[in-house]
């Protein structure tokens, strides 16, 4: 499972960062109309609010988890949501299984 995981921190990098890099050409960083343009209409607004719940919820998971099985610093994968949820929750459970591998709580896939 390990490098599944990994294959979907790849595809959860590259696909949503795809998508970005040409409004920063196009744009700049320019955060004010970032987020206007995040906010524009019934369906942006769905899709904001569902990768902002689903971030919180994710960093919740990480946190409790992590604790729960003896990780070290559990919210360094909350570093992915620099990315987003795309590449925050695999990149959790990607750390998560090689620490229960390296705990020998889980046989090496």
């Amino acid at each position: 499972m390990r490098h599944v995981y990994l294959m979907l921190c790849v595809a959860g990098t590259v696909w949503p960062l795809a998508h970005f890099f040409p409004f920063v050409q196009a744009h700049g960083l320019d955060i004010p109309y970032f987020l206007q343009q995040l906010w524009v209409n019934d369906i942006s607004r769905f899709f904001a609010a569902d990768v902002v719940c689903s971030a919180v919820c994710c960093v919740s998971f990480m946190v409790a988890e992590g604790r729960r099985i003896g990780m070290r610093q559990p919210w360094r994968a909350a570093l992915g949501l620099m990315v987003g949820v795309s590449l925050a929750l695999p990149l959790f459970l990607w750390l998560r299984q090689r620490h229960l591998e390296q705990q020998g709580r889980l046989a090496l896939a």
